[in-house]
C-alpha cells in the first residue's frame, strides 16, 4: 500500500538511519526500510529529522514595531514597556495582524510548528487578544497557536485590570498570565499570582505568569507560583517565564527552591535574546548575566525550554524566529557548552517545550501520532546548534508546508575549487572534493 510521503533515509536523534512513513496526516512506519511506495518521497540524506521546533513565549501582538512610535535609546525593560504603552492607543487589529502572521511565517520557516503567544490585556478593547485569537484560526495550517491573557501593567496597577483579565479568558485564551513584580506592592503581587490560578482552574486554563523578570534578588514570586501549583495540584500546567531574578538570589535560597520546583513539577521558560540584553543593565562592572539558573534548574529535574520572546519590539530590536539562533545563544550565556549539556539545549526547544505547552500527547516521531517534523541541514543536533541549521523540509499534519535551498558556497584559488558547508566531517577531505556529500541539498 503506498503511502502519502515517505522521508528516506533519515537520521533520528538516537543516531539511526530509518524511513518515516506517512498517511492520512499521521505516522504510520518509521522503519529501517520501507518498501513501499508513496505520493511524494523526500531523500533526508542521512541528515537530522526531528519533531518541530516550538517557541513557548512570544509576543506577536508587537513583533515588527521597531521605532514605532521611537527606538527604545537605552535600550532597558522599563524603555521598551514605555515605548509600548506610548504605542499602545493606536494600535489596530489589522496591523496586529500584519506583523503577527508574518512573523509566524518566519518562525515556521525556521521550522516551529507550536507557539504561545502573549496577548495584552491592559487596552480594555482587547484588541490584542481579539486580533491573535483571530490569528490563531488563520494560521492553523501553519502552526498551533496558544494565546495567554497577559497583563503587560499589571492587573491592580489599573482600575480595570482584573476585570480586562476575565473578559480575556472568557473570550478564549488558552493560558492566565499575569506580571506579579510590576504591580505596586509585594501584596498585590501574591493576589495577582491567587487570581491566575484561580481563574485557570475555573476556566480550565493553563498558566503562564512573567515572574521575577527583573535583578532584584528581593523579587521571589516564584516561590509563590510554586505554593500555588503544589496547592491546586496544576505543576504540569503551570510555568513561570523569565525568573531572571533567581541568577541573583542567594545559593542557599536557590538551592532550597529547586527541591521545591521540582515537587510543584510546573515549568520554567528561558528567553535568551530579550534577557541577555535586558537584564542587570544597571551592575556597571563586572556585569551579572541576566538570565536564570538554567543549568541548575535543569540537573535538579525541573523542566526548562527556551523561548524567543521578542522579534524587533520595543524590547529586542533583532531576531528572525529561528529557535536554533536562541539555543545557540544560550549555550554561550549560561556556560551550557558540556558536551551532554549541548543535548539538553536541543531537548529545550523541543521536548521539553511540548511539554510546557501541554501538547506530548500528539508531539514526537512516533505510530499513530500527527506527522510533524523538520528534517535539518545537519547530521545530529551538535551540529545542529552549531551551525544554526537551515530547515530544509517542515512537513506538518503530513503535508510540506516549508522548503529551504541552503545558499552554496564555491572558493576558487590556484586553479583549484572547494565547496564549503561549514561540516566538521570535511576534515581530511581532499581539495577537489565534495566534502561530505551525504549533506548536500538533494531536492525531491
Amino acid at each position: 500500500m503506498a503511502m502519502d510521503l515517505i522521508i528516506r533515509r533519515a537520521r533520528l536523534a538516537d543516531g539511526e538511519i530509518a524511513d518515516i512513513g506517512i498517511s492520512g496526516g499521521m505516522f504510520a512506519a518509521v522503519e529501517r526500510r520501507l518498501d513501499c511506495g508513496a505520493v511524494r518521497e523526500i531523500d533526508a540524506g542521512g541528515r537530522l529529522v526531528t519533531p518541530p521546533f516550538a517557541d513557548p513565549h512570544l509576543h506577536l501582538d508587537a513583533v515588527l514595531t521597531v521605532g514605532s512610535p521611537r527606538y527604545n535609546a537605552s535600550g532597558t525593560l522599563l524603555e521598551g514597556i514605555a515605548i509600548w504603552g506610548e504605542r499602545r492607543p493606536g494600535v489596530t487589529k489589522e496591523e496586529i495582524l500584519r506583523n503577527a502572521r508574518e512573523a509566524v511565517l518566519w518562525e515556521a520557516a525556521n521550522g516551529v510548528q507550536f507557539i504561545r503567544t502573549h496577548a495584552d490585556t491592559t487596552d480594555p478593547s482587547l484588541v490584542t487578544v481579539e486580533a491573535l485569537l483571530e490569528l490563531k484560526d488563520e494560521m492553523r495550517e501553519v502552526a498551533e497557536i496558544q494565546v495567554v491573557a497577559f497583563p503587560q501593567d499589571g492587573i491592580y496597577t489599573i482600575p480595570d485590570g482584573e476585570r480586562n483579565l476575565r473578559r480575556a479568558v472568557e473570550m478564549g485564551c488558552d493560558c492566565v498570565g499575569a506580571i506579579p513584580h510590576n504591580e505596586l506592592t509585594r501584596e498585590d503581587g501574591v493576589r495577582s499570582v491567587e487570581l491566575a490560578f484561580d481563574l485557570a482552574e475555573k476556566y480550565g486554563r493553563l498558566v503562564d505568569i512573567h515572574c521575577d523578570e527583573t535583578g532584584d534578588d528581593q523579587s521571589r514570586f516564584a516561590e509563590v507560583m510554586a505554593k500555588c501549583a503544589i496547592a491546586s495540584g496544576m505543576g504540569p500546567r503551570t510555568t513561570a517565564s523569565h525568573t531572571t531574578a533567581m541568577h541573583n538570589y542567594n545559593n542557599d535560597y536557590a538551592l532550597k527552591l529547586m527541591g521545591i520546583f521540582r515537587r510543584a513539577k510546573m515549568n520554567f521558560i528561558t528567553l535568551p535574546f530579550d534577557n541577555s540584553v535586558l537584564q542587570n543593565r544597571t551592575d556597571g562592572y563586572p556585569r551579572r548575566r541576566g538570565h536564570t539558573r538554567v543549568d541548575e534548574l535543569d540537573a535538579a529535574g525541573v523542566n526548562v525550554c527556551i523561548g524567543h520572546d521578542s522579534i524587533m519590539d520595543p524590547w529586542y530590536p533583532m531576531g528572525k524566529g529561528s529557535m536554533l539562533a536562541a539555543a545557540n545563544l544560550l549555550l554561550h550565556t549560561a556556560h551550557m557548552s558540556g558536551y551532554d549539556q549541548i543535548f539538553r539545549l536541543f531537548d529545550m526547544i523541543t521536548v521539553n517545550s511540548a511539554r510546557t505547552m501541554n501538547v506530548e500527547e500528539r508531539y514526537g516521531i512516533e505510530q499513530g501520532k500527527p506527522a510533524n517534523l523538520l528534517v535539518l541541514d545537519a547530521p545530529d543536533r551538535f551540529e545542529a546548534i552549531r551551525l544554526q541549521s537551515e530547515c530544509l523540509w517542515s512537513v506538518r499534519n503530513g503535508s510540506v508546508i516549508a522548503e529551504t535551498v541552503p545558499a552554496q558556497r564555491t572558493l576558487s584559488w590556484g586553479g583549484r575549487k572547494r565547496h564549503v558547508d561549514f561540516s566538521a566531517s570535511c576534515r581530511g577531505a581532499g581539495e577537489e572534493e565534495e566534502a561530505h556529500p551525504v549533506l548536500l541539498p538533494r531536492m525531491a
